[in-house]
This record gives C-alpha cells, structure tokens and sequence, in this order.
C-alpha cells in the first residue's frame, strides 16, 4: 500500500535524525559546508577578470598585463577544480559512510524483532528498507542538501556581482526567470510523485520476486506460472509507467531551460549592445554577463532534480527509521545470567495470541521436572510449535507466567537464556556454505574437532565424509543439495555440539525414508539423555516413553498422563492413538 507523498519540503526533525549519523564525521561534514562557500566566492571571479581584461588591459593594449592576468585565471580554474573535487569526494565518502552505518543499524534492529514482526511484514519490504531505502539516504548527502546548499550560494555569488557591475542589465537579463521558476516548479512536483511511484513499484517488485523465487516449488507444482506472471507483469508495468512518466518530464524541462537560456542571452545582447553604441556600457561587461548568464544557468537546471533527490531521500529515511522506531521487539531488560540451569519448566495459566482477539494458547498450565521428557500432541494448529516459541521468548506471552528453575522467564537475560536452549525445528533451515559453518553458526570458539565428534555421536560423521570436500561441502541455499533426514540430521549435530540443558524437538519423522527416520530416533534417544526435553509428536508411537504427554486441541489442555495411563482413559489421546494406527493397518 502506498504511503501518502510527503507535503514538507524540508522535514527539519527528519534531516537532523538523517545529519545525526554523520556525528563522528563532523570535521569532514563541515569541511564540505565549508568549501560550499569557498566554490561561491570562486565562481564569479574568472568572469569578472575576463571583464576587467577587456576593458582595461586589451583596449590599453597592456600586453604584460593580459598575459599576468591569463596566468592568474589558469591558476584559480586549477584552485577551483581542486576545491571542486574534494568537495565532490567528500560528500560522497560522506554519504557512503553514513549509509554503511546506518545499514549496520538497521540490521541490528531487525534481528533483535519480535517475529512477530515479520509475520506481518514481506520479506522484499525489509529488503528494500535495507538496501534500496538506504542507499537513497546516501543522496542526501552526495546530491541532496550539501549540493544544493552550495548550487544556491553560487548563484546567490553570481548574482550579486552582476547587480553591483550593472543593475539594469542584470533585471533585463534576469526578465524571463519567473518563467524558469515556474517550470521548476512544475518539473519537481511531477518528477517527484514519479519517483514516489517508482519507489513503490521497486519495494513491490523485491517482496514479489523475493516470495516467489522461495516458494517456486509450489508455483511450479501447482501449474501456476502464467497466473503469476501476469501478476509480475502488472506491477512491472507500473514501475515502467512511473519511469517514463519521470523521463517525459526531463524530456520537456531541459529543452524549456535551454530555451530560456538562450532567450535570456538575447536579451542581454540586444540591451548590452544598445548602451555600448550608447557609449554607456562596455564590451568587457558584455562578455563577462554573457559567461554569469551561463553559470547561473548551469545550476539551475539540475536545482529542481536535487530538490527531488533530497525529498525522496527524506521519504526512504522516513521509511527506513519506521523500522528503527519500531517497538516491536522482545524486552531484554532481564539480568539473570546463571551459569548452568537444571531445566525444571513450569507453565502457569499462559494465554497467547499472534493477534489481538485471537487467542492461541488458552490458560495452559503444565509442569516438567528437570531431566523428564515432555511429549506435546494434538491436531495441527492446537499450539503446539507456539509452546516452542514463546518457551524461547520469540514472542511475548499475555497473560500467565513461564519459570524455569523458578525463574520468570522475563527476568533472564535473552543470550543467556537462549544458550540454555537448544531447538530442532522440523523445516531446518541451512545459510548457504559449508556443513562446518552451519552445525557451528561461524562460530570462532568450536573447533572442527569438537565438530566431529557431534557428528559421530550422531550417526552423521560417515555420511559427511562421504561428500565432496566432506565438512566444507556447501550445502547451498536453505539445504537445497540435501535430503530433508540429513537437514534434521545437522541440526541434531548443531543442537548436541552446544550442549543445551532444555532440549526442545519439532519431531519430523513422517516426511523421511525409513534409513534417515532410524537415524533421527538413535540421535533423538542421545540428545534426550539427561536433559529435560520438549517433544512435539507427529507420531503417537516414538513417544511411549515420554515422563508425560501434554494433549492439546485449539489451544487448551485436553488431557495430561503418561501413554499408558492416556490409553487407559480412553480420552483425547486414545482417540488420536486409534486414529493414527487404524490408519496405518488400514494402509
């Protein structure tokens, strides 16, 4: 959804929060302002000494004198194109330091956000804040304000030296400038809601692109290509329409100031030439209003597109300090940071929900002693992984408590808890790069042999010295160049090499061959050993072993027991039992 144009020009709270991240490199900073006004004392001179040149030293027939004075002005044009260059240079070191800060800060942000943050927000749009938004900040400073701070100065110089040569010619010259002002004026307003278009068209095309290439495998297993091409192709046409919309008024602009300019020229040589026969005026005058005319121009044609650079990048830093401002993030005002924890957990009355109104978890209260095994069971969408995610605080409860060792969970420090947890998710998720790297997360303090001996303890060690470049084979995007089994499989390594005292497993046993599924049980039974462990069932029969099973349905707490005893009620449970492996004789 588009957000409304911004109507300030200048947003004065918004450029000092952009300003404030150039801080630590205030001397540069004002170096540039500084040189801002060293280029405007410079642009008027090379034209008034062409003046003086004419009038004096030429028409006197001084020789030396042109000679000294030519020399003079090759020296400032070299002064002025040094000054020129740093000022260049430095705005932009500028603008590309504060973007590389600025991005280091938005990413922090993002990683310490409550998911359910990006429950609600495309992955393509935090793509875009990232990078694409931040990248138009940088032209507030390389193109933006310094810029136009200094065009501005430069015509303010120019000006009031043609005023103080010759007031009469400078109005006649100047007679046509409300027509320029008024162009400007148009050209900005119609570049500028192009390229708000644009800005939008380029957010939509990164999420669309970014949703799609990660869900291809349904696009293309439901034959739905052409469906989502046309899709593509709709918000492609109006990024294009947004472009040649911005391109038509460049189109008209520039022509239209060259029209003016050189109607502003005619008027000077028609005025300047008529006071000369006059015997008012002079040549010199003549020539050095001709080459004011030509630099008070030169700025103003790209005046109207800095103007439009600087607002766009107020409208993407707006964007992008609505992701710093967010609030949506897990509290880690907590200070307790013990050094080893038992792992009793207790649930106390703890209600949930990712909306407002829709409850999830409804008053489930449950009890784990340390070293015991929790079985969680129940239809999908009855809680299950939410228990798993508020356990390990990705999101925040709202009513109810969650102790570990006695603990409120909020009193510990987030690091420190989260160290004491380790997670096995049944969708594993791998970084594209080695094996090595993703079991020790480019950890420095894991060596590869601790590594392998995870992976022994596994079952997966002969396995992985069976692949090309063994544990530095890339496993490439998200795992895609392995098998689900061996995902899981990694992830157990992962979880053991850690050593967490609270265990909690996303059993995922039903979507793997029979070889891996052995595997995974063997490496279930060794992470289990002595740790209090979470196990959320998909299959009734790897859990009849459990110390307790946790029944659950759309949120609340059916039954609790062990197998035997769940079997013996005859209950939820049972019903879920006979379901289950009615289905499987059936089969």
């Amino acid at each position: 959804m588009e957000v409304p144009v911004p109507k300030k020009v200048f947003d004065t709270r918004l450029l000092r929060r952009v300003f404030s991240f150039a801080t630590p490199y205030r001397w540069q900073l004002w170096t540039a302002v500084a040189l801002t006004v060293v280029l405007a004392v410079f642009a008027p001179l090379r034209p008034y000494l062409i003046q003086v040149t004419v009038d004096r030293y030429i028409t006197g027939k001084l020789l030396q004198m042109v000679v000294n004075i030519t020399l003079i002005q090759i020296g400032l044009l070299l002064l002025e194109t040094a000054f020129r260059f740093t000022f260049s240079y430095l705005t932009s070191w500028l603008g590309q330091t504060v973007v590389k800060d600025l991005r280091m800060t938005v990413f922090n942000k993002i990683i310490g956000l409550n998911l359910a943050y990006f429950d609600r927000t495309p992955i393509g749009t935090l793509t875009t804040r990232t990078i694409n938004d931040i990248e138009a900040i940088n032209d507030i400073f390389s193109e933006g304000l310094i810029s136009i701070i200094s065009d501005l100065l430069m015509i303010a110089s120019i000006l009031a030296v043609m005023f103080v040569t010759d007031w009469r010619l400078t109005l006649v010259s100047l007679s046509i400038f409300p027509v320029l002002i008024f162009a400007t004026y148009i050209f900005k307003e119609s570049v500028n809601k192009s390229f708000f278009r644009v800005r939008n068209a380029i957010a939509d095309l990164n999420a669309f692109v970014q949703e799609h290439i990660t869900g291809m495998f349904v696009v293309q297993a439901f034959a739905a290509e052409d469906k989502e091409y046309d899709r593509f192709s709709a918000i492609n046409r109006r990024h294009r329409k947004a472009n040649i919309d911005a391109i038509f008024a460049y189109s008209v602009f520039f022509p239209v100031v060259e029209i003016i300019s050189a109607v502003s020229l005619g008027l000077l040589v028609w005025y300047g030439a008529a006071r000369v026969l006059d015997y008012h005026g002079s040549f010199g005058v003549i020539i050095s209003f001709v080459m004011y005319i030509n630099l008070v121009f030169r700025p103003l044609r790209t005046l109207a597109d800095k103007f439009n650079t600087l607002q766009m990048g107020m409208v993407a830093g707006e964007r992008v300090f609505r992701v710093l401002d967010s609030d949506d993030y897990i509290n880690n005002e907590g200070t307790h940071t013990a050094a080893r924890i038992q792992g009793g957990v207790v649930f106390d009355h703890v209600w949930f929900a990712y909306r407002s109104g829709h409850d999830v978890l409804r008053d489930i209260s449950f009890r784990i002693r340390p070293g015991d095994t929790l079985a969680i069971v129940g239809h999908t969408g009855s809680g299950k992984t939410t228990i798993i995610s508020i356990l390990n605080r990705l999101y925040e409860i709202q009513r109810g408590r969650i102790l570990i060792d006695g603990v409120d969970l909020r009193q510990y420090e987030l690091h420190a808890l989260r160290s004491k947890m380790g997670i096995v998710l049944q969708d594993v998720f791998l970084f594209s790069g080695s094996i090595l790297e993703n079991i020790t997360l480019r950890n420095p303090g894991v060596s590869r042999k601790q590594v392998e001996e995870a992976a022994r303890m596994i079952g997966l060690h002969d396995f992985i010295m069976q692949l090309p470049g063994n544990y530095d084979y890339n496993v490439m995007e998200r795992g895609s160049t392995l098998s689900l089994g061996q995902r899981q499989l990694i992830s157990f390594v992962r979880a053991l090499l850690y050593d967490p005292t609270i265990l909690v497993l996303d059993e995922a046993t039903s979507s793997v061959d029979t070889g891996s599924e052995l595997l995974i049980r063997e490496a279930t039974e060794k992470l289990v050993s002595g740790r209090t462990a979470i196990v959320i069932a998909h299959r009734l029969s790897t859990i009849s072993k459990a110390d307790q099973i946790l029944v659950l349905d759309k949120g609340e707490v059916k039954e609790t027991g062990t197998h035997a005893e769940l079997l013996r009620r005859q209950g939820f449970y049972y019903r879920l039992h006979h379901m289950q492996f009615s289905g499987a004789t059936a089969e």
